[in-house]
């Protein structure tokens, strides 16, 4: 098992750390070190390649046993997205849960996406008030595959890819765990073909402005896509729909300093 470990001054932690947190990481611990500087440590499962090739602080990879990098497990709780759906580790019962709530299992296996960050609740949300039965939905950077999961669960043809290659199998255990299909692999979102009522994207700012152009080309007209991983201050997050300025502003949600973005593409091409 990988731990990712990123070295920053104490008035960078609170930024490196939501950049963590958008990456979807499921738990960050700080620890001093002999001189100024603070250590970020996370998960990265067995995936190095997962760390954005900007990520601008320096870092580095440690190898660990595996059991005691999973003792987060034990604190692990369902998560409300909406009153009406929850999100729940697969090895936690459902205690709390409310009688009639849809309910999504999920286990983040190597991946990022447990479900329970921000971002990723903002994007439940958006799937929730977006994806009727019949749509295609695609669900760029899946990870765990949470947000295409819940697209399937309400109809939709639900796509997910990812550069993660873990993400793939994690992807099909929570399909299966909820009893739906998705279709998942590493295809890179440039050699991703046609087009889809829902795009959905929860991911960093730069990857964002990076992928801009192949985001608005696989937005069906009249189509939507919802971007995540950005942060709520306008000023943080406008570069990101610069890029994507073909598109249409929707709605903005920001939930604990993070965004979410509804775009929607015209009609008519």
């Amino acid at each position: 098992m990988l731990q990712f470990v990123v070295t920053v001054g104490p008035a960078d932690v609170e930024l490196a750390s939501d950049l963590l947190w958008g990456l979807g990481v499921v738990a960050v611990e700080e620890r001093s070190t002999d001189g100024e500087e603070i250590e970020l440590w996370t998960s990265l499962g067995d995936e190095a390649d997962a760390v954005p090739a900007d990520f601008p602080w320096p870092w580095r990879t440690v190898e660990i046993d595996a059991g005691v990098a999973d003792t987060w497990r034990e604190f692990a709780r369902p998560v409300e997205i909406t009153p009406d759906l929850w999100v729940r580790p697969e090895w936690v019962g459902g205690e709390g849960i409310p009688d009639g709530a849809t309910v999504i299992s999920v286990e983040p296996g190597s991946t990022f996406g447990m479900g329970d960050h921000p971002t990723t609740v903002q994007c439940l949300r958006a799937v929730r008030r977006l994806v009727t039965p019949g749509m295609d939905v695609l669900d760029v950077g899946c990870g765990s595959g949470v947000l295409a999961v819940l697209a399937a669960m309400q109809g939709a043809r639900a796509v997910g890819v990812d550069i993660a290659p873990a993400s793939v199998p994690v992807t099909r255990h929570n399909s299966a765990l909820n009893g739906v299909d998705v279709e998942v692999s590493t295809t890179p979102l440039e050699d991703v073909a046609g087009d889809y009522d829902v795009v959905l994207a929860n991911i960093l700012a730069p990857v964002l402005v990076g992928l801009a152009a192949d985001l608005v080309r696989v937005v069906r007209p009249g189509g939507a896509l919802v971007i995540s991983g950005i942060l709520a201050d306008p000023d943080r997050h406008q570069h990101v729909l610069d890029a994507l300025a073909e598109l249409t502003v929707e709605s903005i949600e920001t939930l604990d300093g993070w965004a979410a973005i509804t775009l929607r593409r015209s009609a008519t091409r």
